[in-house]
């Protein structure tokens, strides 16, 4: 399941989800174990999924709640500004000669 999948979902939806992806991660250790496993490449897909819709679902209320701020168009130019001066090269220290 991908992550703009994931986003479409209703909170309802998703620990539904989690829940199937759950058991099915518990169904295919048996089936891996007892040699009747058929599709392998899913026993790696359902560990990236979970972890995925618990990333997703502790995002959503904090963006919601949150909305970001918009940072001035001067205060930008005056940051730029001050980088520009704290970045200027130094003059190096000549090596000592060997005496």
């Amino acid at each position: 399941m991908k992550a703009g999948q994931v986003r479409g979902l209703t909170e309802d939806q998703r620990t539904d989800e989690l829940i199937k992806l759950k058991k099915e991660q518990f169904n295919l250790r048996f089936q891996a174990a007892s040699g009747q496993l058929e599709n392998t490449s899913r026993v790696s897909q359902i560990p990236r999924d979970i972890p995925r819709i618990k990333t997703i679902a502790r995002q959503e209320p904090a963006s919601a709640a949150k909305p970001k701020a918009q940072a001035k168009p001067a205060a930008k130019a005056e940051t730029k500004a001050k980088t520009a001066k704290t970045k200027t090269a130094k003059p190096r220290a000549k090596a000592k000669a060997k005496s």
